[in-house]
């Protein structure tokens, strides 16, 4: 799961696809169109950067690579609702008198993934089933689709 524009959230999504994985696009505007061709879901929120909230919510370890003012905003949600963090050439907010545990520092992008998927931290009731085929999903009738499009 990341924003699902370009650049580096491009690079993850590509990395994860290539991988097997479906990747997830929490957009910041209104065109589901804007996604970067390597998100499976994407997702328009409308939000700008209080998707932000959503993404550091959502995940089970966050890595951050370079990034800007956005970044760091991702960082200290996930910080503050203890979600671990591995920086990648990116912020390590510290303060005087504050004991801030992360992020973790990874020297280059394998590092950075072993170690995220080292720390992440996933509830027993949401952790993935041993095989897609037991997968439930919850559906509350009238609400969303109930087929997939076509």
């Amino acid at each position: 799961m990341c924003g699902g524009l370009g650049g580096v959230m491009a690079a993850a999504c590509a990395g994860a696809h290539d991988g097997g994985g479906v990747t997830v696009g929490l957009l910041p505007g209104d065109d589901r169109a804007a996604a970067n061709e390597h998100v499976d879901v994407a997702i328009a929120t409308g939000m700008g950067e209080l998707r932000n909230a959503l993404l550091a919510r959502a995940c089970d370890a966050m890595v951050a690579v370079g990034g800007d003012w956005g970044t760091l905003s991702e960082i200290a949600l996930a910080l503050k609702l203890s979600r671990p963090v591995v920086a990648l050439e990116s912020w390590r907010p510290q303060r005087p008198g504050l004991d801030v545990s992360g992020p973790h520092v990874a020297q280059d992008p394998a590092e950075a993934a072993a170690l995220a998927l080292g720390l992440a931290t996933v509830a027993p009731s949401l952790a993935a089933p041993s095989t897609p085929e037991t997968v439930a999903l919850p559906h509350t009738p009238g609400r969303g689709r109930t087929s997939p499009p076509g």
